[in-house]
């Protein structure tokens, strides 16, 4: 057990618009927005940002636990977590409702719409940690009481977390998300909540660098930032071979960063390999449904950046 993963799992609808939002959304009428999109492509997978986050990481040998609240409906995604060697110890099945549920549409600009059951997700609460044995967590979105709690049990144990934030961050003021940094000792955002952290905190980039160890920003096909005590590390953004779907590779690459702590590698190569697994994700469809092995990611690695991943 030695990364617990606190955050959602859930089922996501995700669909295919074969356009351009920004030709369909009138600016100057946001605020009385009225829009239909037609979607010939829809799947329903297997996603959450904890039940990624852990699919990504058992494919690179590493083992994270979820850590999750779910509903009646989760036989289906229990079968498949089995399947897959994901954990399901601390995946608690709350009577009476709905495991969370996702729709996304996203367009030929890698945009995306989503909107968000939480369903079970709501009492995440209910779950406490038991950090015996943990080497690193983290908070992913999750419901809102379910966040805080995981944060500070992180903190009060001493076990260093990373904070992601994501589709989370609506859910707190500036004073929470301001308190989640300083509890936690990494960071990661995309670029557009980076923007949002700083509009709804009035911190800059360079003082929430200065309230974790490490922050890191990714800029999709920019590559990302690391911030790392004072230090800035731009990791270039690994070449896909296709560009299926975007949904789910912030969470691979979030998986990257967790494997890259628990080897201790540098965070150079860190990056790398988020960026990577990234990339790898991008190139199928949904959020699960990459294969690899070990083996054949070191190969790609060493293709890539031309040097090994010991």
């Amino acid at each position: 057990m030695s990364v617990l993963i606190c955050g959602s799992v859930a089922y996501d609808t995700i669909m295919v618009y074969p356009g351009h939002f920004k030709n369909e959304i009138l600016p100057d009428k946001v605020h009385m927005l009225n829009v239909s999109f037609l979607v010939p492509q829809m799947r329903r997978e297997f996603g959450g940002c904890a039940g990624n986050i852990a699919y990504n990481l058992q494919l690179l040998g590493g083992v994270g636990t979820p850590v999750a609240t779910v509903g009646e409906d989760f036989a289906n995604y229990a079968e498949w977590m089995d399947k897959h060697g994901v954990p399901r110890e601390f995946v608690k099945e709350m009577p009476g409702t709905l495991t969370a549920h996702g729709h996304v549409v996203t367009d030929l600009d890698d945009n995306q719409i989503w909107a968000f059951h939480p369903g079970a997700m709501s009492q995440s609460h209910a779950q406490s940690l038991s950090t015996q044995g943990v080497k690193l967590g983290t908070v992913s979105p999750d419901g809102r009481q379910g966040m805080l709690l995981h944060a500070q049990q992180f903190a009060d144990a001493g076990v260093p977390f990373l904070f992601d934030p994501g589709q989370g961050m609506p859910l707190f003021d500036s004073e929470e998300l301001t308190h989640f940094l300083d509890l936690a000792t990494y960071c990661a955002v995309n670029d557009y909540e980076a923007e949002m952290f700083m509009s709804r905190t009035g911190l800059s980039l360079a003082e929430m660098a200065q309230r974790v160890d490490t922050l890191i920003v990714t800029r999709g096909g920019k590559g990302s930032m690391i911030h790392n005590k004072g230090k800035l590390i731009e990791v270039p953004c690994a070449k896909a071979e296709s560009l299926a779907d975007p949904t789910g590779c912030g969470d691979a690459y979030r998986a990257g960063l967790l494997y890259g702590l628990l080897h201790g590698k540098d965070w150079e190569t860190t990056g790398r390999i988020a960026s990577l697994l990234g990339a790898m994700k991008i190139e199928r469809p949904g959020t699960q449904n990459h294969r690899f092995t070990p083996e054949s990611f070191r190969a790609r690695f060493k293709k890539e950046f031309r040097y090994d991943l010991s």
